[in-house]
């Protein structure tokens, strides 16, 4: 099995590296830190990885890492965008512009320059998996976390409708979606995180739901339950719900 894997410096992504590397895959790891890419990858003998610096906003540096891997170890079975931001944000400043800016461009965009180089390759071959990580924080909006629930959402909507253009392909997409993961992300919000999970446990989830071909996965199960009815609740009673919530710390990555 051969696996490209975005955000793959610390956090899920580690995790996943780790997850696929038990298994016996080639890796290919993108992340924005070079020096934690290459600590990741020694520790992953006697797995064969590939370590591409980078960040995923810059479409040209993921295509030639894209076109290196391929080279090297030919068409990946599993292609992962994983890389993401979490930062609080608020409309009010003016400042926080390019906050938006960073956290939109990085979980959307950087979704779609992730799985674009590969695309063709996939299409030609009629096979393979292109698995984006989306969150439950993108099926409502959060309140100080505009940027990030916006682009969640626009994620999940964007693999929708990735998917239904590749239904007849042989092409595969898979929107994962977890609640709190334990991981440098979440480490400094400010408020309850129930059902969170640590890293190993959700990579050896999102795993399963990769190899079983889960179009629309949540997880864990509390909110797979939780979701639907998060989504339901009329307006009125959600707004009254989290009005008054705990907001995640405005320009801070967490």
């Amino acid at each position: 099995m051969k696996v490209f894997l975005t955000g793959a410096s610390s956090g899920l992504g580690s995790a996943l590296a780790r997850r696929y590397a038990a298994e016996g895959a080639v890796l290919g790891l993108y992340a924005r830190r070079a020096d934690s890419l290459q600590q990741l990858a020694g520790t992953l003998a006697p797995a064969t990885c590939f370590v591409y610096p980078g960040d995923v906003r810059d479409a040209s540096s993921l295509r030639a890492a894209a076109h290196d891997f391929m080279a090297s170890s030919g068409t990946p079975d599993v292609v992962v965008a994983n890389a993401g931001v979490s930062i609080g944000t608020s409309t009010a400043h003016e400042g926080d512009n390019d906050v938006f800016r960073t956290v939109l461009d990085t979980n959307v965009l950087g979704m779609v320059h992730t799985f674009q180089p590969f695309l063709p390759a996939f299409v030609a071959k009629k096979c393979g998996k292109l698995v984006g990580v989306a969150s439950i924080a993108g099926f409502r909006g959060l309140p100080g976390s505009g940027a990030y629930s916006a682009s969640k959402a626009a994620a999940i909507s964007y693999l929708e409708s990735l998917r239904v253009e590749l239904a007849r392909s042989g092409v595969e997409v898979i929107t994962l979606c977890p609640g709190y993961i334990a991981t440098p992300m979440t480490e400094n919000n400010p408020y309850p995180m129930p059902f969170r999970l640590s890293a190993d446990e959700a990579a050896r989830l999102m795993v399963r739901a990769i190899t079983r071909g889960r179009r629309f996965y949540v997880f864990p199960w509390q909110m797979a339950l939780a979701g639907p009815l998060l989504r339901a609740l009329p307006r009125p009673l959600y707004d009254l719900a989290f009005a008054r919530a705990p907001r995640k710390p405005r320009a801070r990555q967490a």
